[in-house]
């Protein structure tokens, strides 16, 4: 019986320092490349269900569930979010321009800031587009975009009491602007409700001093604080498009989007996977990649026990088995590259009241006659 923190095998001790130093240095450079891959992998995995929703369904269907995966997330994160980065008693429209800067600054997306007063205070995503990954771009709608935007930006003066702040587009990269900008405005009068989101091309956003802006501590974020920010980010997003898909689709179809999409981006991108991880063998990349959601792992032979599901942790009055049905596709995909003479199948559950998961990476052999 292995547990994960014995996968990797430590050969030397380098001069002048102990064994101890070099086991922590060994684990901790191993753990910084699980949480990067982990945090790609589901960065990947959330553009892909999008497309997948895209040629599927339809754009209204997408745009439907970015609105709810964007609302989702700004109910669970955008006040505690004020708190934990000291903006509470910032102005409103500089506030939420600070926080998308700083919030999503560790989750690797270029985002920038700049305040032209206490009511006005802009916010400019710069290309590439984070959540649109790499060619993707060229195939959102304008209005699948502008969904994100109602589910987070313009809902902020409602979450904040303020109910004169809104936030105006000013161009988005989809429409061939250089970045999605926009700004936070406190008028002097309460905005209606078609009033909170508002687009005006014209404007743009003034210079911003990209010098100035705050960096992290190299002390406070050392690099695997930072990768364990950027795992956390990615991870939360498939945390609340799971619940999302099931809400907007149905649990049936959601299961399927789920898995079609994971197998694509499983096998897409399983080689980059195997050399962020530094492995190819099967069954080290999927416990790597479960210890890395925070999970405890043990592996028997062929088989890994994941004991614990830190992904959806408090949501287990909402899951549904479609849930890890779908999820598993993700998973299927990867090993299906890496080694396509193994099956991944999935035996106990917590999803059904089990208390671990099982998964057995078995081999593929002829069948039985049946």
């Amino acid at each position: 019986m292995i547990s994960i923190e014995n996968i990797t095998a430590i050969k030397s001790v380098a001069t002048g320092g102990s064994c101890h130093d070099v086991a922590m240095r060994t684990v901790t450079e191993s753990h910084e490349k699980d949480n990067s891959a982990l945090s790609d992998l589901f960065h990947h995995y959330l553009t892909g269900v999008l497309l997948t929703l895209l040629s599927e369904k339809d754009e209204d269907c997408a745009a439907e569930v970015v609105h709810a995966l964007f609302r989702r997330q700004h109910h669970e994160k955008f006040i505690p979010g004020l708190h934990k980065l000291g903006l509470a008693q910032e102005s409103h429209a500089v506030a939420c321009a600070k926080y998308h800067y700083l919030s999503n600054h560790l989750g690797g997306v270029s985002v920038a800031f700049v305040a032209e007063s206490e009511k006005k205070a802009w916010v400019r995503y710069l290309p590439p587009r984070w959540i649109f990954d790499g060619t993707a771009l060229a195939s959102v709608p304008t209005k699948v975009a502008r969904a994100m935007l109602h589910g987070w930006h313009g809902h902020n003066g409602v979450s904040l009491g303020n109910r004169r702040l809104g936030f105006v587009c000013t161009g988005q990269t989809m429409d061939g602007f250089p970045g999605l900008e926009g700004y936070y405005i406190e008028e002097d009068y309460e905005l209606d409700p078609d009033q909170r989101l508002r687009f005006r091309f014209g404007e743009q956003c003034p210079p911003i001093d990209y010098g100035s802006l705050p960096q992290l501590s190299s002390e406070e974020w050392p690099r695997e604080r930072k990768a364990k920010a950027s795992r956390k980010y990615s991870m939360e997003y498939i945390r609340n498009l799971l619940p999302v898909l099931s809400e907007v689709l149905g649990p049936l179809q959601a299961q399927g989007i789920l898995y079609r999409a994971g197998r694509r981006i499983g096998m897409q991108f399983s080689a980059e996977t195997q050399k962020t991880l530094g492995t190819n063998d099967p069954i080290k990349m999927l416990a790597s990649l479960f210890s890395a959601q925070g999970d405890r792992i043990t592996i028997v032979g062929t088989r890994i026990q994941q004991d614990g599901w830190r992904l959806v942790a408090g949501l287990e009055e909402e899951c549904v088995p479609e849930w890890m049905d779908g999820l598993a596709g993700l998973w299927e995909g990867l090993i299906a590259v890496a080694d396509s003479r193994r099956r991944l199948v999935l035996g106990d559950r917590m999803d059904l009241g089990d208390n671990s998961f099982t998964w057995d990476l078995r081999h593929v052999a002829e069948p039985k006659t049946f």
